[in-house]
């Protein structure tokens, strides 16, 4: 089979090499799956370039630890393990596989049957694959803040995989949403529903008289001074990823903000595929859908690491195998 590896940190057409390795026979609790689509996503990157410096206390100091990147995949079950009752060869599954390991920049993968779950019959490999990371990123964000009928919401960072999801979510609970990226994402992400679009290179939104409900925040670029002044005096922020040093900002003086303001700075702990039934129960029923940068090549991963790195991508950058 193929796989995409990284030996030594670099940047992604640099560190990424493909080669050919035997299919791994799966252990007694184990399926090996055909892969059929994945996606990048921060993991990646950080996992290949080493940057920022901290994830490597995660992935190696020197070096990757894992030598084939990738957290999230759809596919076909082909194998599996004596003690595995939960599938059949021949299902076809998908999910975040990042609590069990990594290895989905390859044609198969070995993994806990654990890591993942079901297709509903009516979804592609590309929506499923699309799907697990951004849209329990966005769900579990809203369910810790409580989104309300008719708030006003801000996503920041909002034409990626998670911010595009985010809007339908809030969409659903008849939010006015507000949403800031670069300028080259405003046009699509106004066609998709969004009510107002900022370009955060032209606008600040911290600077602004508008204040929110709730912000959704995928860059964490602010701070709690800059952040509280936006929100309305019972708002409510959570972030899922972005700058370190804000994030680390925000674990060590939120909860004393939290108590001199009365709202909320809050950072999600995302739980890989909990909930993930109920974002099937949404695409099942046409509420929600993944956007897709794509679907890309397999050859291709090199680039399109370096171009989601650049943030130029809208949606999910998603992979096909063939």
């Amino acid at each position: 089979m193929k796989v995409f590896t990284v030996k030594n940190y670099g940047t992604p057409v640099d560190a990424l090499q493909i080669e050919e390795c035997q299919i791994p026979k799966p252990g007694k609790d184990e399926i090996t799956l055909a892969v059929k689509a994945t996606t990048i996503n921060d993991y990646d990157w950080a996992m290949i370039t080493g940057k920022p410096f901290i994830y490597r206390l995660m992935f190696g100091l020197l070096k990757p630890k894992n030598a084939i990147p990738g957290m999230e995949l759809s596919g076909i079950v082909t194998s599996i393990g004596d003690e595995v009752g939960t599938f059949s060869v021949g299902d076809k599954v998908y999910g975040d596989i990042s609590d069990h390991g990594f290895g989905t920049y390859a044609e198969y993968v070995c993994i806990n049957a654990n890591a993942v779950q079901k297709m509903p019959e009516q979804m592609d490999f590309v929506q499923a694959t699309a799907l697990p990371h951004a849209s329990l990123l966005a769900f579990q964000a809203f369910k810790k803040v409580g989104l309300s009928k008719g708030q006003r919401v801000l996503i920041n960072g909002a034409g990626g995989g998670v911010g595009t999801i985010g809007l339908q979510l809030a969409k659903l609970k008849e939010c006015h949403v507000t949403g800031v990226d670069s300028e080259m994402k405003l046009e699509k992400m106004a066609s998709l529903g969004f009510d107002n679009v900022l370009d955060y290179r032209k606008i600040d939104f911290t600077k602004m008289d508008d204040q929110y409900d709730v912000i959704l925040d995928c860059k964490s670029t602010r701070s709690i001074s800059s952040l509280n002044k936006v929100l309305n005096p019972t708002g409510k922020y959570i972030t899922v990823g972005g700058s370190i040093g804000k994030l680390l900002h925000l674990a060590v003086w939120g909860k004393l903000a939290n108590w001199i303001t009365g709202k909320h700075f809050g950072i999600l702990a995302l739980k890989p595929n909990r909930e993930l039934h109920r974002i099937a129960a949404l695409f099942q029923q046409q509420k929600l859908t993944a956007c897709i940068d794509g679907p890309h090549s397999f050859d291709a991963i090199p680039n399109l690491v370096n171009y989601f790195g650049k943030g130029n991508h809208f949606g999910k950058v998603v992979i096909i195998l063939d």
